[in-house]
């Protein structure tokens, strides 16, 4: 399944493969998130980005040894979140063209989650250490 995405001024475009009709969700909480985005990330779980224009609009910023974080440089918009070791896209869900539903699954850094805001729903949740235990192999979390 694809679905179509835009930053504000329309200058890149691209489609986010998703990998079922109803993809997952995820939040994170952690401070470079907050700080990128003004919020934490809402973002669809591991797309894979196809068919993109305005490539020349878009900037990546290597924001730690293991991720990149893209954005347009005309307009600002955060396009998406690279994690390099696992070769995995994710794509804040304010992106899409259209109305999708989502399953909200999990939430990640929750000890950086702020007391500030709480979402009711029930997901899986994981602190920093658990999601690079994670990623690195080392959990079945």
């Amino acid at each position: 399944m694809q679905t179509k995405a835009s930053c504000l001024c329309g200058s890149v475009t691209f489609d986010i493969e998703l990998s079922s009709p109803k993809p997952e969700m995820a939040v994170c909480h952690c401070s470079m998130c907050r700080k990128w985005l003004g919020s934490p990330m809402m973002a669809i779980d591991s797309g894979k980005l196809t068919n993109l224009t305005g490539e020349s609009f878009v900037s990546r910023y290597a924001s730690s040894e293991w991720a990149e974080r893209g954005f347009c440089n005309k307009c600002g918009t955060s396009l998406f979140y690279y994690l390099a070791p696992a070769e995995q896209y994710h794509f804040p869900v304010g992106l899409l063209d259209e109305s999708l539903e989502f399953k909200f699954s999990h939430q990640i850094f929750i000890d950086e989650k702020p007391d500030y805001y709480e979402f009711k729903n029930e997901t899986h949740n994981m602190t920093g250490e658990e999601v690079f235990a994670h990623f690195s192999g080392e959990s079945d979390a």
